[in-house]
This record gives C-alpha cells, sequence and structure tokens, in this order.
C-alpha cells in the first residue's frame, strides 16, 4: 500500500508545536520561580542595605543568600531570553536580522550570567578567607 500524503498530512506534528510548547512550559516555570525568588529579594535587600554597603556584601556573602542570587539571576535572565526571543521571532521579519538578533540576544544573556556569577562568587568566597 503506498502512502498517500495530503499537504495537511504532509505538515502534520511539524512546526512550531515541537518547540513551542517547550518554550511555553519554561517560560512558566522561570515566572514561578520568579514570583518566589523577587519578592525574596527585596524584602532581603531592604533589610540588607539598612547596614550600608558593609552589610549588603555580608548579606552576599551568607551561602543561602548567594545561591538563591545565582538563582534569581539565572531564572530572570532566562525568563528575559525567552520573552525576546518570542519578540524577535514574531515582529521581525527579515531572516538574516532575525539570526543576527537571536544570537546576540543569547551571547547577552550568557555574558549577563557570567557576569553576575562571577559578582556573586567574588564576594562569596572572598568573605570565606
Amino acid at each position: 500500500m503506498t502512502n498517500k500524503t495530503t499537504p495537511l498530512g504532509s505538515v502534520r506534528g511539524l512546526g512550531s508545536a515541537k518547540s513551542g510548547t517547550e518554550h511555553f512550559i519554561h517560560q512558566r516555570v522561570t515566572a514561578i520561580a520568579l514570583v518566589f525568588l523577587v519578592p525574596w529579594f527585596i524584602f532581603s535587600m531592604i533589610h540588607a542595605t539598612k547596614a550600608g554597603y558593609a552589610g549588603a556584601e555580608s548579606w552576599v556573602a551568607k551561602p543561602w543568600n548567594a545561591i538563591l542570587l545565582i538563582l534569581l539571576f539565572g531564572a530572570a535572565l532566562y525568563h528575559m531570553r525567552l520573552g525576546l526571543q518570542t519578540v524577535i521571532e514574531d515582529y521581525i521579519t527579515k531572516s538574516s536580522t532575525r539570526q543576527a538578533l537571536l544570537i546576540l540576544n543569547t551571547f547577552a544573556v550568557f555574558a549577563l550570567m557570567a557576569a553576575a556569577i562571577f559578582s556573586v562568587l567574588k564576594i562569596w568566597i572572598s568573605a570565606g578567607l
């Protein structure tokens, strides 16, 4: 028996549904993480900065705060990358510009994440010495 496919049959299972669902879920998971991490960060920083720069630095040097800060930066930056990716894919029509912006978006997030992790770890490690 030969397999005759219609135009609809040839595209079934392909397209945005393959990666769109995963993208959607990742964005929702990071949003849920941010619902908990952002209020913790705001509340903690209000209290940590009352003691000035030294108080904020000692706050970051505590292991749980350092770990949660890195998680906050990771979730926020990944969430930002996913959101910008959606905007770029939806509104930039020229293929080469779209690809360049998607690459720039990814590199910018990796650079910001590296800087954030380095900064937190530098404070955390130097406080332990």
